[in-house]
């Protein structure tokens, strides 16, 4: 054999591991490739799941974009009106309203019970133009700069628990709306359930979630701290 041919044998055989070689690279490079975007793919739904569960009560309030609840100093949270058929339960989500805002600490917090006598004075003439000409009066007399107020709409104990509130907190020094909320909380509801199970996370110590997640669906006080811890939440921006 011509030892040219020899030569031109060897280059082709050195180049045909050269391309098996390239190919092993190329699919490896890809399979690799396809791994961390796999990757991406999955933090990213993560994340927004994350986020999801954060926000949970985005859309269920309203929050003045213009003005910083911090500053109200001092606000006075009125005893709920009670439109359901339990008396005492609008006492027992006024009482955790009232704690869950005291830890929240976007600004102070003091109960005014329904059976006050200057807040019945007020509240006669509320909705009256005399009532909007006399807040600086309330203001000075309820020592506070915010009014927090409205009414339980709703409440059942059974088969399943469930809350709904109808809250305003209003700037004393214009009557303007600062925030806003109307919302249902249903232990039916697949996403309330998830939510209740978050909460214990990070509220309460390890340990307890399964037995305590089953006693918020069925104690109405358990509950009531549940509903209103989600709604202190909403007092500030929902972190993204």
């Amino acid at each position: 054999m011509n030892p040219h041919d020899h030569s031109r044998i060897g280059e082709t055989y050195s180049h045909g591991r050269r391309t098996v070689y390239d190919s092993t690279v190329s699919k490896t490079c890809r399979a690799a490739a396809l791994y961390l975007v796999a990757i991406l793919v999955l933090s990213l739904i993560g994340g927004c799941a994350s986020y999801s569960e954060n926000a949970a009560m985005a859309n269920s309030f309203y929050l003045d974009p213009h003005k910083d609840l911090d500053e109200l100093g001092r606000v006075a949270l009125v005893e709920l009106d009670n439109l359901a058929a339990y008396p005492e339960i609008s006492k027992d989500v006024t009482e955790a309203l009232f704690r869950a805002t005291q830890k929240k600490q976007v600004f102070g917090v003091t109960v005014i019970r329904q059976d006050n006598p200057a807040w019945r004075s007020f509240m006669e003439n509320f909705d009256s133009l005399e009532a909007l000409q006399q807040l600086q009066t309330m203001r000075e007399t309820l020592k506070c700069n915010g009014l927090l107020l409205g009414s339980v709409t709703e409440y059942q104990p059974y088969p399943h628990m469930a809350i709904g509130l109808r809250l305003k907190l209003l700037d004393l020094t214009d009557g303007q709306l600062l925030w806003g909320l109307e919302q249902v909380w249903d232990c039916a509801d697949k996403s309330i359930q998830k939510r209740i199970q978050g909460y214990f996370k990070r509220e309460l110590r390890p340990g307890y979630a399964p037995l305590r997640e089953e006693l918020v669906t069925i104690s109405s006080l358990n509950f009531c701290k549940f509903v209103a811890y989600e709604v202190a939440q909403t007092f500030s921006e929902q972190e993204q």
